[in-house]
């Protein structure tokens, strides 16, 4: 038996669809098709049924599906261990999946120090997409990714990086900024939002709208960084972890204010696959990243 069969029936069985499942693989969809076709010859079962626009698997794929992910993993797993690791002639590749703010803060120092320590380990930042995360932790697309605390599938570990509190920031002359920022000054203000989503309330409105209280967003970006020079440059407020308003703050003429409303801290996580977790590359990469942030974080709260 070809065991690259299993690796198709793990992927297709994770995704619910073979155009899913080949584009995690980098196969093509008929290369995809004809192992599930080897695969239900050899168990004598279709496997996988059509239901609606995806699949479902059938009894039979439900009962082996675990069997055969954590067969792979072991598989991966014993590769790690069997692999040395040498910072300074390794040539591996990682894909880091992080928001805008992580990004900001960690990134320059990780190259910094992969050019001095690891020069022939590449990296790859990619956005960040929430519904994708465990597939592609899984299928191997992102090596790792740094985000709020959340359910994903049984097979990603995690680690406590850090929690920061929600602050303001505004120019330095800003009319506010002599003052005690109050919710009402607040509410009264012009804002900029910044999201990652085209759409849908970020955390201070979402706890806002629960007081059935509302602001003024003028702006909506995909960046804190882009944000932090237009209230440079404005009369407008920008709500942001105070890691970040610090280091906006050394580079440009700004004030730092007390949000005035309770939001509870902000977590932040480091995710991976646990294929992953003996693999002393992949822990040299993410005790790095863990290292810069609780060193570099500034107004962080490391654990």
């Amino acid at each position: 038996m070809d065991l690259n069969l299993f690796k198709v029936f793990d992927a297709v069985y994770r995704a619910n669809s073979l155009t899913e499942a080949a584009k995690d693989l980098h196969i093509t969809q008929p290369a995809v098709s004809n192992a599930l076709a080897r695969l239900r010859e050899h168990f004598d079962d279709p496997l996988f049924v059509r239901r609606g626009r995806s699949i479902a698997p059938t009894p039979l794929a439900d009962s082996i599906a675990g069997d055969i992910s954590n067969s792979l993993i072991t598989l991966q797993e014993s590769l790690h261990r069997g692999q040395e690791f040498n910072p300074s002639t390794s040539k591996r590749q990682f894909v880091i999946s992080m928001g805008d703010p992580t990004e900001f803060i960690a990134l320059p120092e990780l190259t910094s120090q992969l050019q001095l320590q690891a020069p022939g380990i590449r990296l790859q930042s990619q956005r960040l997409v929430r519904d994708q995360l465990s597939r592609q932790l899984i299928s191997g697309e992102v090596s790792m990714a740094v985000d709020i605390p959340q359910s994903l599938d049984s097979s990603i570990q995690q680690q406590f990086l850090f929690k920061d509190q929600l602050c303001v920031l505004m120019r330095k002359d800003h009319p506010l900024s002599a003052q005690t920022l109050t919710l009402k000054h607040y509410l009264n203000a012009g804002h900029i939002s910044v999201s990652g989503r085209s759409r849908g309330t970020v955390l201070e409105d979402t706890t806002l709208n629960r007081k059935g209280l509302n602001r003024d967003i003028i702006f909506r970006g995909q960046s804190y960084y882009s944000a932090s020079h237009i209230i440079a440059k404005s009369d407008l407020l920008l709500t942001l972890p105070r890691h970040l308003a610090l280091r906006f703050q050394q580079f440009l003429p700004l004030h730092i204010a007390a949000l005035p409303l309770k939001i509870p801290a902000l977590e932040m996580m480091m995710y991976w696959h646990r294929s992953a977790t003996n693999d002393t590359a992949h822990e040299w990469l993410r005790n790095c990243i863990q290292k810069i942030i609780a060193q570099h974080g500034d107004g962080a709260q490391p654990e």
